[in-house]
């Protein structure tokens, strides 16, 4: 449900470690919401990321319906657990734009680009020891980097290549829809 992508994405992080699963990021119980409802779209990100232990702190303040942070930095197999369009939507939902790790699962990956809501992004280093939970972030999406705002490092990211034009597109479906592999939609 999103609109043109922009090319910088710059804002505050939500830093999460290892093994992020389906279940801590949309919990089953939210899974009747259909995200094709503009308000259960809005209350599926509510509960983006509810299910994560009381460690974390909060990821969308206490009645509120998106989060205050742009980007989520993550560990390692971002996304395993059961398969669920949900899990990238309801991130998308709660406002962000990328989530970048230093590896996903792979149906989570292949979601997120299907659906468009995010982009997920790869980086060979582990961001997690580097980035704290508030912290800032710009991340260049042509320049394939993100910066730590305050320390100024850069960060090289893997290539989205083929996947980036699908994602900015707006997911799988607007993507052939534009390029004409499906009909266009009539009014």
């Amino acid at each position: 449900m999103t609109a043109t992508k922009p090319v910088t994405i710059r804002g505050p992080v939500y830093v999460v470690g290892d093994d992020i699963d389906t279940d801590q990021i949309i919990p089953a119980q939210y899974l009747n919401l259909v995200p094709t409802i503009p308000e259960e779209y809005k209350k599926l990100g509510s509960y983006a990321l509810s299910g994560l232990p009381a460690e974390y702190p909060p990821f969308v303040p206490k009645g509120g319906m998106e989060s205050p942070f742009r980007l989520v930095i993550a560990g390692r197999n971002f996304g395993c657990g059961s398969s669920r369009e949900h899990a990238p939507i309801a991130l998308g939902a709660a406002g962000i734009e990328a989530v970048v790790a230093l590896s996903y699962a792979r149906i989570f990956f292949r979601n997120a680009i299907a659906t468009g809501e995010l982009y997920p992004l790869e980086c060979g280093e582990r961001l997690t020891d580097v980035w704290a939970t508030g912290d800032e972030a710009e991340l260049d999406l042509q320049a394939e980097l993100i910066r730590h705002v305050k320390s100024g490092r850069a960060f090289p990211l893997k290539p989205l290549g083929a996947a980036r034009p699908v994602v900015e597109a707006g997911g799988l479906f607007a993507y052939a829809r534009k390029t004409g592999m499906i009909a266009a939609r009539t009014p």
